[in-house]
């Protein structure tokens, strides 16, 4: 089944007109039909527009057919907003991942939304994924809970996903041993993003990502 029927199938579910879902995710008018007629299936960028505008749908099911159609969220952790000043843990800009924890970004860390997290003690900041490059293990929009790591004393747990302060901004990506001591394999869970080797000369910071969370 191609992922446009997937589509038909969960429009169908959710009681939605072609149309009015069309006009939710973007879409030009008929453009569903069109696909569907011709047999043809759905680009990138239309999954994602259609992923991002449907928070219920699961990105598996509609990439490969996999798991249940509709995202669970009976056991995703809750984060409430904190109530006092200086309590809970700071959601951050992806863009202010750099340098994180230094002196230059704690002014920031008092600007940002605080939440409490009782799931992940631990956690230091909670940063939104952006882009497909993580499909389906996470959504674009999805909040990850963090923990930094010190650079000198790095352990990396292969295939654990981090959250990587680089010389081509920060990335959420799996890590895994690379060609010697000096490298690591970057991977993406999308597999239309090809692998690539990173110096740890490049890398800045490194935080563990662990876990996704639900905002109230």
């Amino acid at each position: 089944m191609k992922s446009i029927e997937r589509i038909y199938q969960y429009i169908d579910s959710a009681g939605l007109k072609i149309a009015e879902f069309e006009r939710k995710c973007g879409l030009s008018n008929g453009y569903l039909r069109k696909m569907k007629i011709r047999n043809g299936d759905l680009g990138e960028g239309v999954l994602m527009q259609i992923i991002e505008n449907s928070p219920d749908l699961s990105a598996e099911w509609l990439l490969t057919g996999n798991g249940e159609m509709l995202r669970s969220e009976q056991n995703t952790p809750t984060a409430v907003p904190a109530t006092q000043p200086g309590m809970g843990i700071p959601l951050i800009p992806i863009e202010a991942m750099a340098g994180f924890g230094t002196g230059e970004v704690q002014v920031l860390e008092y600007e940002c939304d605080r939440y409490v997290v009782p799931a992940f003690k631990d956690a230091e900041f909670l940063i939104q994924v952006k882009g497909s490059s993580m499909l389906p293990k996470y959504n674009s929009g999805d909040i990850v809970a963090c923990k930094k790591l010190p650079l000198n004393e790095l352990f990396f747990q292969w295939n654990k996903v981090y959250v990587l302060d680089t010389n081509q901004g920060a990335l959420i990506k799996r890590v895994k041993a690379g060609s010697d001591d000096d490298h690591l394999l970057i991977v993406s869970d999308n597999e239309r993003y090809e692998p690539f080797e990173l110096h740890k000369k490049f890398i800045h910071s490194v935080a563990i990502v662990i876990g996704v969370i639900r905002l109230e």
